[in-house]
């Protein structure tokens, strides 16, 4: 009988330390991921960012970068919005409150998800962005309703809700702020 209790209690302990295994490799692997989306979602803002204001080549020609007077926002608020939104984007397309608040947007935005600091902020804040960008043209043009602003924006409320700042970012000496210990929705 002893034998037995003991060959029972073995196969529980070995299930339950496996499992323990099992769920810390799972949380690590997690961590990582989310780490990794917050990067990436970081580097589309901070590039977009870039590629906006020097004109690299890429979505902006040098001639219509904003250091050369060129505008962020009037080329595809102005000839590329549509559906029923279009009046509103093509009147602010150009404006350069517009332009400020786009730019200081996609850096902020892009700079706090790579150094993985107020990742709360930015997520909303680009949440918000992405969400505007999706209105400017309605209806996406693969899907009625679906594209990838709209995943992104999921997955920025997600990268907010996990603390995903803390895994290869400074996400914990940031917590560790007085200001943000005092409002957590800084975090």
């Amino acid at each position: 009988m002893t034998a037995m209790i003991e060959r029972n209690t073995t196969a529980i302990d070995t299930l339950g330390a496996e499992t323990v295994r099992e769920r810390t490799t799972r949380k690590r692997a997690t961590r990582y991921l989310l780490a990794g989306l917050r990067l990436a979602l970081g580097w589309i803002f901070l590039w977009a960012f870039l590629d906006k204001l020097f004109g690299l080549g890429f979505a902006t020609e040098a001639k219509n970068a904003w250091i050369n007077g060129g505008s962020p926002t009037k080329g595809f608020l102005t000839f590329g919005a549509a559906g029923p939104f279009q009046g509103f984007y093509n009147g602010i397309g150009g404006a350069a409150w517009a332009d400020w608040l786009f730019m200081l947007g996609l850096a902020a935005i892009g700079t706090a998800l790579m150094l993985g600091i107020g990742v709360r902020v930015a997520a909303a804040a680009g949440g918000l962005l992405l969400v505007l960008m999706w209105t400017a043209v309605l209806p996406p043009a693969n899907n009625p309703f679906m594209d990838d602003h709209l995943v992104y924006a999921g997955v920025l409320a997600l990268l907010a809700v996990t603390n995903a700042g803390d895994t290869w970012g400074l996400g914990r000496t940031w917590a560790r702020l007085p200001i943000v210990r005092r409002l957590a929705w800084l975090r």
